[in-house]
């Protein structure tokens, strides 16, 4: 059985390379949720704006996850509308949380694998979770992105998997 190893970066804030691949993945970030809206409460239960957040973070670092987590959520709510203002400032904690916890694991572990994505996943939606609570001071609702967004959990884990593992192989 032959064994791969795939690349992880940590790009800085001075590299050109840093910008060019957020601003990939923050367009991937603009287009999927758009075609997960086609699907009724696709964006509640895909939660299609962290996806490529994810991706990001973990391939090239938590710069680039960081740039990626904070422009899509604010350019989506600017083009389209969603997410609205009022789930905005949740949904930008999430998104840092994300970014930070992906570029971490990727970092620390130096490798991509099912469990660790479902660590980070899990990671930024349990502290997300109390942050969002914190800000609303409504757990229902707090928690209603935990509850509701499973499938879209399990589609950032393996598709992010696959994404990293497969598609930016190198």
């Amino acid at each position: 059985m032959k064994t791969t190893t795939i690349r992880l970066y940590s790009l800085d804030y001075g590299n050109v390379k840093t910008y060019f691949a957020a601003a990939l993945f923050i367009l991937g970030n603009l287009a999927l949720p758009q075609l997960c809206h086609l699907i009724p409460q696709g964006g509640l239960t895909l939660l299609p704006i962290y996806f490529f957040t994810l991706i990001a973070a973990y391939k090239y670092g938590w710069k680039v996850g960081l740039l990626t987590a904070v422009f899509s959520p604010v350019l989506n709510h600017l083009l389209f509308g969603m997410p609205a203002a009022g789930v905005l400032p949740a949904i930008l904690l999430k998104s840092a949380l994300l970014a930070v916890a992906a570029g971490y694991i990727a970092n620390r572990s130096k490798h991509v694998s099912v469990p660790m994505l479902a660590l980070v996943v899990l990671a930024y939606q349990l502290t997300g979770t109390l942050g969002e609570w914190v800000m609303l001071g409504n757990f229902t609702l707090a928690f209603q992105d935990f509850r509701i967004g499973i499938p879209g959990m399990v589609l950032q884990v393996l598709g992010g998997y696959l994404f990293i593992k497969y598609l930016v192989y190198k």
